[in-house]
């Protein structure tokens, strides 16, 4: 199993910035190669799917979003899947700081078996922690200063 952890303090207060990382109409602000949200994607309770179009490897890939659980201010889990890739299990942390929140987001995946397992150790794995540092680097410019 692959396991991608990065974490980040942001002085948003806590409530705002989960409220505006959980909102799917938030997303192409920040979601790194978002090329669109289909319709009929929702984001607010367990079992609610989403589906996303993003550019990988230039060319657009549709990525199906599966929400396992959402604890407000605290904890979101989901599920990833995509064709030509492992599917994925993700984990957005929450946590209250003095001056903000601390962000703490996980992807882990289990690479397939024989060559596609090699391009899953070393491409998808570099692709992955790259996504996950845009990903920070656009909420970054995106959520308000408290």
């Amino acid at each position: 199993m692959i396991r991608l952890e990065q974490t980040h303090r942001f002085t948003t207060p806590l409530p705002v910035g989960f409220a505006y990382i959980t909102d799917i109409a938030n997303w192409p602000a920040y979601w790194p190669r978002l090329v669109r949200i289909e319709s009929g994607s929702r984001w607010q309770a367990p079992g609610d799917t989403a589906t996303l179009v993003i550019r990988l490897l230039g060319r657009e890939v549709e990525l199906a979003l599966t929400l396992s659980q959402l604890e407000p201010d605290r904890l979101v889990t989901y599920t990833s899947v995509q064709q030509g890739l492992p599917d994925a299990r993700h984990e957005r942390h929450f946590t209250a700081a003095a001056d903000g929140f601390d962000y703490r987001l996980v992807v882990e995946y289990e690479p397939r078996p024989g060559l596609r397992g090699l391009f899953d150790r070393l491409i998808v794995r570099r692709a992955v922690a790259g996504a996950m540092r845009q990903t920070v680097e656009n909420l970054e410019r995106e959520l308000p200063a408290g």
